[in-house]
């Protein structure tokens, strides 16, 4: 082995060395270029609309519909009074309880609440009714809902079922 080779072999390893050594800082500069890209684009949740229709009120027979409970967390119910609206929220925990027509009540899968088909509980943890949304009729004839305007029925206090807007008569 001569000095001439040895000393290229150091000079390939410094070379070598180098190469990583720059490739790690450009990684890592490159890492955190898009981390900071990340923070201006943050993620948001896109909420549904609070007040929408759901139609007319011939579309709907006695009886729970569930067609909007996936979209707008609703159910529209119809009996002899008139239609009303349900906020699909458990009073207990808030979770979503599910129709069951078979035995004509609502179930909260999360503690068991039990519902009948006006929303009032009778069975489990669940301390009230469930809420109800505004209901009116639009210019158009059709039943426009607005989630963000609740009647409520506390135990104790008066019930705001039978007020103007949380039903609709037909």
């Amino acid at each position: 082995m001569s000095r001439a080779n040895t000393d290229e072999k150091s000079e390939r390893r410094l070379i070598r060395r180098r190469k990583f050594a720059f490739a790690s800082i450009f990684a890592f500069l490159t890492a955190n270029f898009f981390m900071t890209l990340r923070f201006f684009f943050p993620r948001t949740l896109f909420e549904p609309k609070t007040s929408f229709k759901v139609g007319y009120p011939t579309d709907f027979g006695f009886g729970v519909d569930t067609r909007f409970q996936q979209k707008y967390r609703i159910w529209v119910v119809r009996n002899a009074e008139g239609i009303f609206v349900i906020s699909a929220i458990c009073t207990h925990l808030g979770c979503t309880p599910d129709w069951v027509e078979s035995e004509q009540k609502f179930k909260c899968p999360c503690h068991g609440s039990g519902y009948d088909s006006e929303g009032r509980n009778f069975e489990g943890p669940a301390p009230r009714p469930m809420d109800r949304a505004h209901v009116e009729l639009a210019p158009d004839g059709q039943i426009l809902v607005d989630v963000s305007r609740i009647y409520k029925c506390p135990p104790g206090a008066p019930c705001e079922f039978r007020e103007d807007g949380s039903y609709l008569p037909v």
